[in-house]
């Protein structure tokens, strides 16, 4: 009877999915999704965190764990999803995703069943599933974003993550995704400026993409919550009365309220990965290029990539060899130019560490960014542009080579007789006289 109550619980809960995600990383967007996790768990929840960042998988360190298996071992066959759950505070249950997430996609229909199902069953088990997404515009973090009934967007005051944060925006617009995402403002000074970047922000996207967002709220810098970090401590296990403990509350309250609004989602994350892994072999998980032999087209990139990285370390100072393969890699890319050159040129420029340059190196580079932006956008010619200090055509104008001093003609104004018409005022002060006419 007890096991049949369990499975009934089971059956009528509502999973409620989150996707943190963010624009660049250094964001702290991996110490949000941790903390939130935890704040909710501490409110009577059960909480399940994904480590969905596939390049840089470090969840479990924040809490001071080396988990010796991740869902790559479970993609492997290696053991099963439940062996690789672990447990750390306030009873959250964290999965360490690693490069396991992005196997998961590239597995055929029948491999991924398996995997895909064991997930299923696990979720359903949670409250609330927090998946901390890869940063960018990788296609796996996008995926993720998708599958997920909430997408947290993590930015904070500095003008390069707000940028890197419209163009995640604007991918994921162009690709179809229609639900409103959240926004929560990281490292603010105070709640003035948290809010101000998030009307900034927002007011971005709804000129330019038509698109409302959501303020979920904010998290002060502050350095307590640095200082976990290291300490591999969060800081929602300190003492409630702590500011950087009670901020991460108030942002799970603001989210359950938030979350209560939303209709609730059928599918969950396996459900919307299954569908996404019958899709790709009509595109290019199994469309293999004679070309290439057996490896699609983006496995082939990817090799010729880390060779590249090879071949620039190998010969770190040689100029003209950086010099040749970059400019004929962006001859490559400028070849047929879209919406997306301008995106991969934008987000690549925002993330170079321009502080590095010298002062007169940087006053180069934005000299030479000026001209550029002449070219791509010249401004309208000088007669058009309109200018406070030129009068409109048909303003009248004093002459004082004729009439003298303002001044002068205000007196004489003042003095004149009352039989003599203003014209014969005007003509005497030009030293004409009515005969004249």
């Amino acid at each position: 009877m007890q096991a049949q109550s369990q499975n009934h619980v089971q059956k009528s809960r509502h999973t409620r999915t989150i996707a943190i995600t963010g624009g660049k990383g250094g964001v702290g967007k991996t110490t949000v999704a941790l903390n939130l996790a935890i704040a909710l768990s501490e409110r009577g929840q059960k909480v399940l965190l994904l480590d969905g960042d596939t390049d840089l998988a470090n969840v479990s360190i924040m809490v001071g764990a080396y988990p010796e298996r991740t869902l790559a071992d479970v993609v492997a066959g290696r053991c099963a999803l439940q062996d690789v759950v672990m447990k750390t505070y306030s009873g959250l249950h964290l999965i360490p995703g690693a490069s396991g997430v992005e196997a998961c996609m590239d597995l055929s229909e029948r491999d991924s069943l398996a995997v895909l199902r064991a997930l299923h069953k696990l979720e359903h088990r949670y409250d609330t599933v927090i998946v901390d997404t890869a940063s960018g515009l990788q296609s796996i973090g996008l995926h993720m974003i998708a599958a997920a009934e909430l997408a947290c967007l993590v930015v904070t005051p500095d003008p390069a993550s707000l940028t890197d944060a419209f163009s995640l925006l604007k991918v994921l617009k162009r690709r179809g995704y229609r639900r409103t995402p959240g926004v929560i403002v990281n490292m603010a000074q105070g709640a003035s400026q948290a809010r101000s970047v998030f009307q900034r922000f927002n007011g971005a996207s709804q000129r330019h993409l038509q698109w409302s967002l959501s303020y979920l709220g904010a998290l002060w810098r502050d350095e307590t919550l640095r200082q976990s970090v290291l300490d591999q401590t969060p800081v929602t296990v300190l003492p409630a009365s702590d500011p950087s403990c009670r901020q991460f509350h108030s942002l799970a309250e603001m989210l359950n309220v938030h979350l209560g609004r939303l209709p609730p989602r059928k599918a969950g994350i396996a459900a919307y990965w299954y569908r996404a892994a019958r899709r790709a072999p009509a595109t290019s998980k199994e469309a293999r290029s004679p070309a290439f032999g057996q490896k699609t087209a983006r496995e082939h990139c990817q090799d010729l990539i880390t060779q590249f990285e090879r071949a620039l370390a190998a010969a770190p100072d040689d100029v003209m060899l950086r010099y040749e393969a970059f400019t004929r890699l962006l001859a490559l890319l400028g070849s047929n130019p879209d919406a997306d050159t301008v995106e991969i040129i934008q987000t690549s420029l925002a993330a170079m560490d321009w502080q590095q340059l010298s002062a007169s190196d940087r006053a180069n580079m934005a000299l030479h960014l000026r001209h550029l932006a002449d070219e791509l956008a010249p401004e309208p010619p000088a007669e058009q542009v309109p200018s406070e200090s030129r009068g409109a055509p048909d303003e009248p104008l004093y002459d004082r080579v004729i009439f003298g001093e303002q001044e002068k003609l205000v007196r004489a104004l003042q003095q004149k007789p009352a039989d003599m018409s203003l014209e014969e005022l005007l003509q005497g002060l030009a030293g004409k006289d009515s005969t004249d006419r």
